[in-house]
């Protein structure tokens, strides 16, 4: 019999019963780490009719005093359990335990800024009195939560993840329901919890993993949900938000195959070690990690040498050890996905500069290519696996041409000395945030977060969030005493 810890349904009301199981490993070495239960049809509907009665009772709805209270006590929490926390992410998902701590930094200050958002945000109000029709009149607006809110979350950063997607519910006063990835379920988990032990009543924010697609659809898109907040791959999100209920509204957050353009003017030694992180972090597995990289034709072959050597150099390995830069990908099935592609781009003529071959425990090598074929799906598709390819160019408008032919757009990057060139390309890159001398998957909390095209719809990012999840409520006051 396993000794592997096992986590409950987190939906208050739900009889007891013999549910279905996940097993949840580490990636790195299969290793059983706990069993997790699945809901069914009928507990995502208990789940969602709990979450709306509370939010339908306004003598239910937690105040903003509530709110900051229940924020703080977790935020305290968090940092006591900080290096347990950041374990647990790395041994679920995969990535170093070094990039888990700074995770764990980062899932930190995201619930301060809910904290900082809540207490500072405000309504404008709306001008009167400056005609006929108006005269008399003044304007009082206050936020208000828009509804039930059922975050959907990826498995790349369990921890920060959860807190840019249910911190933002809990400070903006809706009922939250949260489905992570089955791969890491246990940081939702445990995060969670803590927010319960906070003073979060259970019913405000119910966890819960479902046993099929056909029940997790089930959940986003009924008519009783106000927002739904995925971050996943394009095809699901696309596909959920076509089926959303009438008046639900939405953020998706996808993936993107980032474009970095590097004139002759760079720096490549002090790029070099920018462009080694964002192509190879967490095995590659971010969605604004480094892709394509456009390099003019006279240092094109000295950056690619250059990026090929440093990725040789970087630690793979078990993700647990403190010595790691790169740990497995998420499962098995991932490692012979990215290595097909690999082996696609160099049989239609990419040079293979290093890598392009699987390791043992689910670790794939950093891998350059340079110039494969445009119609490669390494050159079309999101890898999200450690690979970076890089492509000459003679001529920078070709390159801004090839960056944005893509259906895809999120973060871009440009590398220059000259200023003038650096604004030149980043005026013209599709994207919603460009670096300039910094790789694409540079990002703070407090930032907003945009996939165009098919990398998203909406802004991420905890104010833009919380935004999103509020309504501005207007009242409008006559009285002949006001002028």
């Amino acid at each position: 019999m396993s000794t592997a810890p096992h986590f409950a349904l987190s939906i208050p009301g739900v009889a007891a019963k013999q549910w279905a199981k996940i097993d949840v490993t580490n990636p790195y070495n299969d290793k059983l780490i706990a069993t997790v239960d699945v809901a069914d049809a009928d507990t995502v509907e208990t789940a969602l009719q709990t979450a709306d009665r509370l939010f339908k009772d306004r003598s239910k709805w937690l105040s903003v005093p509530q709110r900051l209270a229940i924020l703080e006590k977790s935020l305290s929490l968090m940092q006591q359990q900080a290096d347990e926390l950041a374990k647990g992410a790395a041994e679920e998902g995969g990535k170093p335990l070094i990039d888990s701590k700074v995770e764990m930094v980062r899932c930190i200050d995201s619930i301060r800024h809910c904290l900082d958002t809540l207490r500072h945000q405000t309504s404008h109000p709306v001008p009167m009195g400056v005609n006929p029709a108006s005269q008399h009149r003044l304007t009082m607006l206050h936020k208000e939560p828009i509804g039930v809110v059922v975050a959907i979350s990826a498995f790349n950063h369990p921890l920060n993840l959860i807190a840019h997607q249910v911190g933002p519910a809990i400070a903006a006063g809706c009922p939250v329901i949260v489905k992570p990835a089955e791969n890491t379920p246990l940081s939702c988990f445990r995060l969670v919890e803590i927010f319960h032990q906070s003073g979060l009543p259970v019913e405000w924010c119910q966890v819960l993993l479902t046993e099929n697609h056909q029940v997790a659809e089930q959940l986003a898109t009924d008519p009783r949900v106000a927002f739904l907040s995925f971050i996943g791959s394009a095809k699901v999100g696309w596909y959920l938000r076509s089926k959303l209920a009438a008046g639900t509204r939405c953020a998706l957050e996808h993936g993107g195959v980032a474009p970095v353009i590097v004139d002759e003017k760079a720096d490549i030694d002090a790029a070099i070690p920018g462009l080694a992180k964002g192509s190879f972090y967490h095995a590659g597995q971010v969605c604004v990690s480094v892709q394509r990289i456009f390099a003019h034709h006279s240092i094109a072959r000295e950056l690619a040498e250059k990026l090929a050597a440093a990725g040789n150099k970087m630690l793979i390995g078990d993700p647990l050890s403190d010595q790691t830069e790169i740990g497995p990908l998420i499962r098995n099935s991932e490692v012979a996905r990215v290595n097909d592609w690999v082996q696609e781009a160099v049989n239609e003529g990419a040079e293979l500069l290093s890598g392009g071959e699987a390791l043992e425990n689910n670790c794939y090598a950093t891998t350059v290519l340079f110039d494969p074929p445009a119609d490669a799906k390494v050159s079309k598709s999101e890898i999200f696996g450690p690979v970076v390819c890089i492509y000459p160019y003679q001529d920078v408008d070709q390159a801004i041409a090839e960056a944005n032919s893509l259906d895809f757009a999120f973060q871009a990057a440009v590398y220059s000395q000259n200023i003038d060139n650096a604004m030149y390309v980043a005026e013209r890159l599709d994207a919603s945030a460009v670096m300039i001398n910094e790789h694409t998957a540079f990002r703070v909390d407090w930032m907003p977060f945009a996939g165009l095209k098919h990398s998203g719809h909406g802004t991420g990012g905890i104010a833009y969030s919380m935004e999103d999840m509020q309504i501005d409520k207007m009242i409008v006051l006559t009285s002949k005493s006001i002028p």
